[in-house]
């Protein structure tokens, strides 16, 4: 007898989905982690990441940005003038916020994304991934370092130098790593809050106190005649207040939904230009061309001590959320793929190696901090070095990479592909000029000493 041939398999047309459907859908899958998701299956994990809603990240973002960035403000506002300081700070701000969009566009196209390591290797292969996995961590380290620095300087202003400075290093060190031990963002979050809260009142209380003990002539100048050193490392310093962008990649990987990621991102650059423009104004209207950086030492004698001590939390914090990105990194890429279900366990593995990263990673800011104890160059160091690339050059590079092809395909595109361009070379302009003006002017300071008990302190 004879088989009748099998059924023709029937291979399903592909079917266009309208914008209900496709909403539909994407509730439906947002509960289930992609394929490529860099934390894999967390259903039934004991610790679970993708929790932060939209404003949870604002909130952690506004957190780590509106911190060191916002004190050094003023200075850089004495520096350049009124005018030239605001137009600077309205730009970069403008600017911060379309290559954060990029990387938020860049991640939902390529969602394995967790790092700029990741991105590098998506742009670059294998080398690429290492230069900007070592890159991105050198950076991040810096600004640990940065918020060391300031710890020190926080307490020897509130004790009168009550004891070596590198005794104060060594706390904020310890108190930084302990405060980083959560493993979620999620988690982290909650600290964000008194962190946005504290600086937010430390501000108040130094514009007021300023205001309050203002002479009754004070200079100010709507521009000024800097020399460039001086100039560009002014404004390698505001530079320095848009630098959140090498953790984006990271807390879009923790969101529930990282659709949503440009409500986050508006949150940040809405509530941080404003508190920049009125803070660096405010205080340098009142305070005048000897503002000092960071600006709350500027508040008078008894009132200092008591912004620096409010600022506290802030202070610890938005180092430990730089901290908390640094170290998820290099977790996550230890436990990536086979291995991705230590990183949702309590076990001794998982939580011995989330720890050892910590302090390795605290020591070595703090060795840093030490190294480089001058406020304003190290936050332009950092700026130019680093800063330059991950919050301006590398975003104009992703979006060359997502429009591949349409580069000049109509007047938009054509557009935007000058846009970017110009944000390109603005990225080589602050990094090579950048480096220049900070290591001269490191090498120049002789006030503050490396290694030593001396006082840091205004």
């Amino acid at each position: 007898m004879a088989v009748p041939d099998p059924l023709p398999i029937q291979h399903d047309a592909p079917v266009d989905l309208d914008h209900a459907d496709m909403e539909k859908s994407s509730l439906n899958e947002k509960e289930q982690a992609p394929v490529d998701d860099p934390f894999g299956n967390e259903e039934c994990g004991e610790v679970k990441y993708r929790v932060m809603k939209w404003w949870h990240a604002g909130m952690l973002m506004v957190a780590e940005n509106i911190s060191l960035g916002i004190l050094s403000l003023p200075s850089a506002v004495a520096t350049l003038g009124i005018v030239p300081a605001f137009l600077i700070i309205l730009g970069l701000s403008g600017i911060s916020w379309y290559t954060g969009y990029v990387m938020g566009q860049f991640k939902l196209r390529y969602p394995q994304v967790h790092s700029m390591g990741d991105a590098g290797e998506l742009l670059f292969g294998r080398i690429g991934r290492e230069v900007f996995y070592v890159g991105q961590l050198l950076f991040i380290i810096f600004l640990m370092a940065s918020h060391i620095l300031t710890f020190s300087v926080l307490f020897n202003t509130i004790t009168s130098h009550g004891t070596c400075t590198i005794v104060f290093g060594v706390v904020g060190l310890i108190v930084s790593f302990l405060c980083a031990l959560p493993r979620t963002a999620g988690k982290v979050f909650w600290m964000s809050t008194i962190s946005a809260a504290s600086i937010l009142i430390a501000t108040i209380i130094t514009m007021v106190s300023i205001a309050v003990q203002m002479p009754e002539q004070v200079q100010n100048d709507i521009t000024t005649s800097p020399s460039f050193a001086e100039g560009f490392l002014a404004v390698t310093n505001i530079v320095f207040a848009f630098i959140a962008h090498v953790s984006f990649f990271g807390i879009i990987s923790e969101m529930q939904d990282p659709r949503e990621f440009p409500k986050s991102l508006a949150m940040l650059q809405i509530v941080d230009t404003i508190m920049y423009i009125v803070t660096a104004m405010v205080i340098y209207c009142y305070a005048g061309p000897d503002v000092t950086s960071p600006a709350l030492s500027s508040a008078g004698p008894m009132m200092k001590k008591v912004a620096y001590g409010i600022a506290i939390p802030t202070v610890v914090v938005a180092g430990v959320v730089f901290g908390h990105v640094a170290c998820k990194y290099i977790y996550v890429r230890i436990f990536r793929g086979a291995r991705s279900h230590h990183m949702h366990q309590q076990s001794f593995i998982a939580t011995g190696t989330w720890v050892a990263i910590g302090l390795s990673m605290w020591t070595v800011a703090w060795v840093i901090a030490e190294s480089i104890p001058v406020f304003n160059e190290l936050l332009s160091l950092i700026s130019a070095l680093f800063g330059s690339w991950f919050s301006y050059g590398l975003p104009a590079i992703f979006w060359f990479v997502l429009n591949k092809g349409q580069y000049f395909a109509n007047w938009k595109k054509i557009t935007l592909t000058v846009i970017n361009l110009i944000i390109l070379g603005i990225a080589c302009a602050i990094c090579g000029l950048g480096l220049y003006v900070s290591g001269k002017a490191i090498n120049e300071s002789s006030s503050k000493a490396s290694w030593t008990c001396a006082n840091n302190a205004d």
